[in-house]
């Protein structure tokens, strides 16, 4: 319980009424005892009204999704019962979430006896990562506002971030090539145009890669297997080092006068301008138009700590890059050579390598001319760190690449990573 700035005025007016009665003499004394007894009677009872504020009280906090990507609306529903047989004035709820722009405290007044009222927040998200929900803290007290109590309900749920993410129509696809001999007999668990054999039914194989045909002819039942697709992988190195990404300032970039809580919708809304969140951003969109087109993508980033994600297909491979991409942060000590080197083993020749980096020295030249001599192909995604308020010189090393014949795109603050990654002019 917390005492509050009007039990000062109280205990003043209480010791002036003790002096009054003192230095007050008969008949008139009677006057200030009234007064005394009414302001202790005063305090009992809202000491007592504090007491039973919170008593039965609970609040719950529930939401459709706890996974969403940045420009969508977080929707949560918070419910406050009352379990006990008497009413309350009003009730504080006061959401401590970390979640940047949050909308869940209010202000609820008139709750009766065993009764609940709820309400919906609506949330623009402008930050990935990973927000607790919570703790929630009910906040009440007196009428008279002498004491204040609090009750802390703990969180229990997270809310998943994604990074941002545009739906790109095109960009490069450097062919692939067939990689022949024994790395053509390699088995593969997906359904691929390339069948290798069949063998014997093991409990688990899915009904729909049964061969009928031979199940007839050899009373048993048999599955076909398949062998890896020739079409080569796609790999998306994100560099991660510290010294390469800058920021500037982030001010407010959400217009206000957006009533986005009318109806809810995704919003085009500006990247913060931060180097590493624009990478991130593309590491996704393009991550995203690959899996789509049926491609094995994997991913590498040497931030924190090191995050592999071996190539494959499908939409549960978005879901996995996803949730790196939101925890990932600009903090690593790995430079962009280092990089290609640890994981140019796993990458199969003619593969395509798409590399998104800030860093425009002499450097970036060299990580090509590594992946070119492993026979691999190159796709620069470059990150102008001058936009973004580093000091380093004109990043002219972009357009010698795009000049050499390296598909090359070149964001800049300020920039729609559609329109840019979709245009090769730019």
């Amino acid at each position: 319980m917390k005492i509050r700035p009007p039990f000062l005025v109280f205990i003043i007016l209480l010791g002036g009424a003790f002096v009054g009665a003192y230095l007050t003499q008969q008949p008139t004394v009677f006057v200030y005892y009234r007064i005394i007894y009414l302001l202790l009677t005063l305090i009992t009872i809202s000491f007592l009204w504090a007491v039973l504020a919170l008593r039965g009280l609970s609040v719950t906090r529930g939401a459709r999704v706890l996974r969403l990507p940045v420009g969508q609306i977080f929707e949560e529903r918070f419910e406050v019962r009352n379990e006990s047989w008497y009413g309350r004035l009003w009730i504080e709820v006061k959401d401590l979430s970390p979640l940047p722009g949050k909308q869940g405290s209010r202000v609820i007044s008139g709750i009766g006896s065993r009764q609940s009222r709820s309400y919906f927040s609506r949330t623009l998200l402008i930050q990935r990562g990973a927000f607790r929900l919570g703790p929630t803290i009910l906040i009440s007290g007196d009428p008279f506002g002498f004491f204040g109590v609090n009750k802390v309900i703990p969180s229990e749920k997270t809310l998943l971030v994604f990074p941002y993410m545009v739906n790109l129509q095109k960009f490069p696809e450097p062919g692939g090539e067939l990689p022949g001999g024994r790395a053509l007999r390699r088995k593969s668990l997906e359904v691929t145009p390339y069948a290798a054999g069949v063998r014997e039914y093991a409990p688990g194989d899915p009904l729909n890669r049964i061969h009928w045909k031979t199940t007839a002819r050899k009373d048993r039942l048999m599955v076909k297997e398949f062998e890896q697709d020739p079409q080569a992988d796609v790999w998306i190195l994100l560099d991660a080092q510290a010294d390469t990404h800058s920021a500037l300032a982030d001010t407010q970039r959400i217009d206000k006068s957006n009533h986005f809580w009318v109806i809810p919708q995704k919003l085009i809304i500006p990247l913060p301008p931060n180097s590493f969140e624009y990478g991130v951003s593309c590491a996704a969109s393009i991550a995203d138009y690959y899996l789509r087109r049926g491609r094995s993508v994997g991913f590498a980033c040497a931030a924190q700590t090191m995050s592999v994600l071996p190539a494959e297909k499908g939409i549960r491979q978005m879901g996995k890059l996803l949730e790196t991409l939101a925890f990932l942060q600009p903090e690593g000590i790995l430079p962009l050579t280092g990089l290609i080197e640890g994981q140019a083993t796993q990458i199969p020749k003619g593969s395509t390598v798409v590399l998104i980096t800030a860093n425009c020295s002499e450097i970036l030249q060299l990580a090509i001319e590594i992946l070119l001599r492993k026979d691999l192909r190159p796709v620069v995604i470059g990150i102008d760190p001058v936009s973004f308020g580093s000091h380093a010189n004109e990043c002219g090393v972009f357009e010698r690449l795009r000049v050499f014949g390296i598909p090359t795109r070149i964001i800049r603050n300020g920039d729609d990573l559609q329109k840019v990654l979709e245009n090769d002019r730019l």
